[in-house]
């Protein structure tokens, strides 16, 4: 067993034959130095993305279903209750049902065919991620267990299986971790205790208590970590490890799987971030073409980006090379830095795929893989991708994914893809942040922005506030209306380009601006510690989407408020609210639960207790 206690880290193997320069350590000025730049990618790349842009075939097939859609308007139809205030989803599913009733059920497998014929055709403004997202929510027809929906498992051709056997893999360590003397002084019965104050669960090898686990830490010193990152952990004013990262950590840092189901806003980046930089810091420099020796993949871009701003943080005082390989940026910048060879790659699984395919590198380095929000994944119809990239890395790698919450499918991924894995889970899986305090207001459609605007003056006073719409058109007029009424604010939605989100956020981080008007683009992966305050000026579409944007608040420990604004035809969002609050002991007023009692599928909810 190798300790990574003491002295600085070293890289394992012998360098002088790599054909790269050796990396320096960075000196206090090169390490204090605050570096908040994107993904690395020049001006003028991003101008001639842009200026070669054609229209995705993807496009024109919603260009498509949008006339057929424009032409049902006018057909007489009997009246029924819908939301008509959700962005596209509502009109897609409706034209998904329409399609399946006049037998035409491969309408997502259309879309995804005629995506990988532009792949095919090396059209350069082919996106698997865009694709994958948009056919999943044309194509799904089934819903899980709980309700959701179940998108066809395939709409990326998978890359070719690997045959492991093949390949003479270098061996490597997993097992770095060696507990400090408070720690192992402490009696069984003292360590449940702690685990209970953490309100921290454990399985492992299918026993509940955590026997023969690594026990959870009270401080960053009891990890006894490098200078580097203590430093770095001091800069970042991580005072005190969250309850994910106390019991995460050691257990990584021991080598084993890891399974970790914990709230949003919960600390889990740093959970896996920093064994993954002991771990790579024990091997050799990576040589160019070889790839990555830490992968993270997540389902979005702003979840991505969010992971390669942490990780290159803390990684940059080692000299390490971290990529980011999601859309938004230009893939032959991409390219090129997987060609010359990184030590880190944080990705979603559709670029991943596309970059494998144009043999940008091969994952036989890779030994550590981390899955971020592995529900989130499935929900957007990634799982035949993610399954595909981890059939190219050797099996006897260490793999820890995360989510907040472990539906059937996420459990059977991670009985077939980890070893043996430890599962943690902080809270009850999928249950609202207890340290948001919320509150459902029912309200008049037309008194929503008299509401809000009597409050903002307050929230300012608090820090910054993230207001929740369900369409981008109203996410526009609301800013607009904002900013002429003198609420400077900011806009965020899925029609603003990758540099134009980055640009909103960072300005947003900065305090530029204090108020952002968001759809539920940003409410995965958006962790800014100044957030006091979510409005969801529209009700969530579903339950995850609700725990998910009001974890954008009350992080890290901190403390924080919710708003949903209901009206009494947001029945589906009345229950929504209601379940989320009771499940954390927090009681909704009796008129919300009365409108959320209009819905069916609340009341077969409530029957069964």
């Amino acid at each position: 067993m190798s300790s990574f206690g003491g002295s600085s880290f070293s890289r394992g193997g012998d360098d002088e034959d790599d054909g790269r320069p050796r990396r320096r350590r960075l000196d206090d000025d090169d390490y204090f130095n605050d570096d908040d730049e994107g993904p690395a990618t020049t001006a003028a790349a991003d101008k001639k993305e842009e200026e070669e842009e054609e229209e995705d075939p993807l496009d024109a097939f919603m260009a498509n279903i949008e006339g057929e859609l424009e032409k049902e308007k006018h057909q007489p139809k009997a009246a029924k209750a819908e939301r008509t205030d959700i962005e596209e989803k509502d009109t897609l599913e409706s034209f998904v049902t329409e399609v399946k009733r006049k037998g035409k059920a491969t309408v997502g497998e259309s879309a995804a065919a005629s995506a990988a014929a532009a792949f095919d055709q090396g059209d350069e403004n082919y996106n698997s991620d865009d694709e994958v997202y948009m056919a999943a929510r044309l194509a799904a027809a089934s819903k899980d267990e709980e309700g959701s929906i179940v998108p066809p498992r395939k709409f990326v051709e998978a890359l070719p299986p690997l045959d492991h056997s093949t390949i003479e893999y270098e061996t490597f360590n997993k097992e770095f971790y060696q507990e400090c003397k408070e720690i192992a002084a402490l009696s069984e019965a003292e360590v449940a205790m702690r685990r209970r104050k953490l309100d921290v669960r454990i399985i492992s090898d299918g026993m509940r208590g955590g026997a023969g686990v690594s026990r959870p830490v009270q401080t960053f010193s009891q990890f006894n970590f490098d200078q580097v990152i203590t430093r770095q952990l001091e800069k970042a004013n991580y005072t005190h490890p969250t309850p994910i990262q106390a019991q995460a950590i050691p257990i990584a840092l021991s080598g084993r799987d890891l399974i970790g189901i914990a709230k949003t806003g919960s600390g889990k980046t740093l959970a896996f971030t920093l064994p993954m930089l002991v771990h790579i810091m024990d091997q050799r420099h990576i040589r160019r073409g070889e790839g990555p020796i830490g992968i993270v993949l997540a389902p979005t871009r702003e979840l991505a980006q969010q992971i390669y701003s942490e990780v290159k943080r803390f990684a940059k005082g080692f000299g390490l090379l971290v990529a980011a390989v999601f859309g938004g940026y230009a893939k032959g910048d991409q390219f090129k830095a997987l060609r010359e060879g990184v030590d880190i790659v944080v990705a979603t699984p559709g670029r991943m795929i596309d970059m494998l395919k144009m043999k940008a590198c091969t994952l036989w380095r890779t030994t550590f893989v981390v899955l971020d929000e592995a529900d989130r994944m499935f929900q957007m119809g990634f799982e035949a991708q993610v399954r595909s990239v981890l059939g190219h890395i050797r099996p006897d790698r260490q793999t820890l994914l995360f989510s907040a919450t472990f539906k059937r499918r996420v459990e059977t991924l991670a009985m077939e893809e980890l070893h043996q894995p430890v599962r943690i889970s902080i809270g009850s899986a999928g249950m609202a942040n207890a340290d948001v305090h919320q509150e459902a207001v029912l309200l008049p459609p037309h008194e929503k922005w008299l509401w809000l605007t009597s409050k903002l003056e307050s929230f300012n006073r608090d820090g910054s506030t993230i207001i929740f719409v369900s369409k981008k058109g109203n996410a526009e007029e609301l800013a607009k209306n904002m900013n002429a009424y003198g609420h400077q604010c900011i806009v965020l939605h899925g029609d603003k380009t990758q540099i134009e989100r980055q640009e909103m956020i960072s300005k947003f981080k900065k305090g530029e601006a204090k108020i952002l008007v968001a759809t539920s683009v940003a409410a995965r992966g958006l962790d800014v510690r100044s957030v006091a305050t979510v409005v969801n000026f529209d009700p969530p579409r579903d339950i995850e989407d609700h725990v998910h944007r009001i974890g954008r608040t009350g992080r890290a420990g901190d403390r924080g408020n919710a708003y949903t604004l209901i009206t009494e035809e947001d029945v589906k969002g009345a229950g929504y609210v209601v379940r989320s609050m009771e499940s954390i002991g927090q009681r909704p007023p009796k008129e919300i639960v009365q409108i959320a009692l209009q819905d069916h599928h609340f009341r077969q909810l409530r029957e069964r207790g």
